[in-house]
């Protein structure tokens, strides 16, 4: 019994009375409390284990203990995907839990083969994966010395299918639980083990629909690919629809007739400020939009012009306000990285997995510094706009606060549960912690920094002023804007805005006549529409529902990989490998190419996840006409080869190009009779001083990417990255 009481606390939500000067870990002692066992909240904030002993415990405390590990072994085991999120999870649990990764999954379906029986409701043939029995194994060793096991992959679908997998392998013999947190944060950490809960089997069945489907179609598709075109090439779902947006676009942009137009601008200036020169745009002529076909057209509406006085009809003042964006989804974070740092999606990806996993920061040891980086949500934890509120009124004044906090609405399709990306503490500037970041990570973390405060700040407001000139049957007119108070652009200005001068208009009323100095014809071409970049595309595929957030940045990888598309000064451009893969395709599965399709096909997929639809019935529905195409496409595709005028110089026949892993190549249409092959040169000599050989297209087996290198070699080592530009041309786009 503790003596004298003289101040009053609660602790657990009891009211208890103890010694004034009693300290926490003194409160502990007397509860019979092993600190190491417990978490401790004080007034609803968690206190760190070494600040027990100093601090004092004062009237009207309250005091919350959490226990996550009651009797039997001294510790629990927890399992994270990657050495870095179990490094940072470990800074927050401490040494009473065993914190183990299982680098990624460690069971999945068969390499070797498809692994699915379509004839027993899709059952799927699960096996540890190449290079996991060890993990597995020392995992396993690990659980029998706990009660207690924590699977905590991310909380989405695949990190679901792991903890699933680990579950059925760990078996029953364990008290298994599945926590779950958005941001790898002391106050999340714990939280999350305050509350553990049972894996969402609607998320693993949906994660196994996804799988299991894009197994069928890219198991079915790719060696049919390996006979009719060559091998080392795939098909898949998402991949395939994605390469076809491209090799669309580019098909556009070839068909494309450029049409001539003019646009005509005078050069005026006040009477009163001859210096004061600004130009103005014909915009209508006798009432109508003004259309100048050509310079025949111009030269006599110039004619008719001539000698006519310019003279204000209108003055307009309005004012514009600019909202700022949300904050970053995954599809929105890469089509950003890319424009403003440009980051490829795979890189932006990257990174923000050591952002989000956690990283040094010097006293507060390692950190999550971004929420989950895969989430199509826009939503934020009210905690977290507490936050960022404090943070733009005492940065930036109160009046670049608004009075309510900004509110976004996510699409329909997206997981409300997850969050928006944004860092994990508002408080956390990205430049007082650059010196522990990599020049990619802080410039990421910046861009996820700056877009997150905006999405909080009071909006921009512009001044737009435009002016009504008349001149005989014509109307030019001039435009201004000005910004009245910038809101959220001074901290993250949009491309549109970084991309606009502001140009001054003088002071000038309605009445008033102009001084006329010249005009200023220009001859313009429509343009075709441009080719997709990485972000673009990106944005492109979320705009039709083609994919989801973790998919995006693999698919990009693996037709760039496959050499479908090629990157060339930001631009995606199709190969002539692209170009006939995805004919292939759409000739002969139309469906599994059609973007509305595969769309849909997503919603399905999502309904699963929702409970709206069960996993069999979606692939049943698949598979029946697939099946039919794919019986179909085995007998009418083609084997396709490209014809040449070059001879076998071993037999005579004629050489054909084919593709292989390597790419393009000749080979002897008399194969495999004559196995005569060899690399098609790009025409331009060896510069490599004495040697007589030509310089052929090659690609690293460790990066994928493409050089140049002799003929000739071993003989000759000579490499470049860039073709020489005297002679020859390069392979690839046609």
């Amino acid at each position: 019994m503790m003596k004298d009481p003289d101040i009053q606390l609660k602790v657990n939500g009891e009211v208890k009375k103890i010694r004034k000067g009693v300290s926490l870990a003194s409160l502990l002692k007397e509860l019979s409390v092993d600190p190491r066992r417990v978490v401790v909240e004080l007034n609803q904030a968690i206190l760190p284990k070494n600040a027990y002993a100093e601090r004092v415990l004062k009237e009207n405390d309250e005091v919350e203990i959490v226990h996550f590990v009651g009797g039997g072994k001294a510790k629990s085991l927890v399992i994270v995907e990657s050495p870095a999120k179990s490094k940072t999870i470990h800074h927050i649990l401490g040494d009473e839990y065993i914190i183990r990764p299982s680098m990624g999954h460690v069971i999945d379906l068969p390499a070797s083969k498809m692994g699915v029986d379509v004839e027993k409701d899709f059952e799927p043939t699960y096996i540890v994966i190449k290079g996991k029995k060890k993990i597995l194994n020392e995992l396993k060793k690990e659980a029998k010395a706990v009660d207690t096991i924590y699977l905590a992959p991310d909380p989405d679908r695949e990190g679901e299918a792991i903890s699933w997998h680990l579950k059925n392998f760990f078996g029953n013999s364990k008290k298994i639980h599945r926590v779950v947190f958005h941001e790898i944060t002391r106050e999340a950490v714990l939280e999350a083990f305050k509350h553990p809960g049972e894996i969402d089997l609607k998320k693993v069945n949906a994660q196994q629909a996804r799988r299991i489907l894009d197994r069928i179609v890219g198991y079915s598709l790719s060696p049919l690919l390996w006979k009719k075109v060559g091998k080392g090439l795939s098909a898949g779902r998402v991949q395939s629809v994605a390469a076809r947006l491209v090799v669309d676009r580019e098909k556009e942009i070839t068909a494309f007739i450029p049409q001539e137009y003019w646009e005509i601008e005078a050069r005026l200036s006040p009477q009163k400020s001859p210096n004061k020169e600004f130009l103005a745009k014909l915009e209508r002529v006798d009432d109508k939009k003004a259309e100048l076909a050509n310079q025949e057209v111009v030269d006599t509406l110039l004619k008719k012009l001539e000698g006519s006085s310019f003279v204000v009809k209108d003055v307009r003042k309005s004012e514009k306000k600019k909202s700022p964006s949300a904050p970053f989804t995954t599809s929105k974070l890469q089509q950003d990285a890319f424009n403003k740092l440009h980051f490829s999606a795979a890189r932006t990806m990257r990174i923000a997995q050591q952002l989000y996993e956690g990283l040094e920061i010097g006293k507060e040891g390692t950190v999550g510094l971004i929420t989950y980086m895969r989430t199509d949500s826009v939503r934020v934890s009210e905690g977290a706009i507490v936050q960022v509120r404090d943070t733009i009124e005492k940065k930036f004044g109160r009046e670049y606060l608004p009075k309510e906090p900004n509110r976004y609405v996510s699409k329909k399709t997206a997981q409300e549960a997850h969050e928006a990306i944004r860092p994990t503490s508002a408080f956390r500037e990205p430049d007082v912690i650059k010196s522990y970041l990599s020049t990619d990570q802080y410039k990421l973390y910046r861009l996820i920094y700056s877009r997150f405060v905006a999405s909080q700040m009071e909006k921009a407001n512009f001044l737009i002023l435009s002016v009504d000139i008349a001149c005989g049957p014509a109307l030019f007119r001039a435009s201004h804007q000005s910004c009245l108070f910038p809101g959220f652009l001074s901290v993250y200005a949009t491309e549109e805005e970084e991309e606009k001068k502001e140009t001054l208009l003088p002071e000038v009323s309605v009445g008033e006549t102009l001084t006329f100095h010249q005009f200023l014809p220009s001859q313009h071409f429509t343009k075709p529409p441009p080719r997709y970049t990485e972000g673009s595309l990106v944005k492109a595929l979320e705009e039709l529902g083609i994919g989801r957030p973790s998919t995006y940045a693999p698919t990009l990888q693996t037709i760039i990989q496959r050499d479908y598309i090629r990157r060339e000064k930001g631009s995606l451009i199709p190969t002539e490998l692209g170009n006939l893969v995805t004919r292939l395709l759409i000739e002969h599965f139309p469906k599994i190419l059609d973007i509305q399709f595969t769309a849909a096909m997503e919603e399905e997929l999502d309904d699963i996840e929702e409970g709206r639809a069960e996993w069999t019935a979606v692939l049943k529905k698949f598979y029946s006409p697939f099946s039919e195409s794919l019986s179909l496409a085995k007998t009418e595709m083609k084997r396709e080869v490209i014809e040449t005028k070059e001879s076998c110089e071993k037999c005579g026949l004629p050489m054909v190009i084919k593709w292989g892993r390597a790419g393009r190549f000749l080979s002897c249409s008399g194969w495999p009779a004559c196995k005569n092959a060899r690399s098609i040169t790009t025409g331009v000599p060896c510069p490599s001083p004495g040697c007589d050989g030509q310089l052929v297209e090659r690609r690293s087996k460790k990066r994928g990417r493409f050089f140049y290198g002799c003929t000739r070699y071993p003989k000759c080592t000579f490499i470049t990255n860039q073709l020489p530009s005297n002679e020859g041309t390069t392979y690839g786009t046609k």
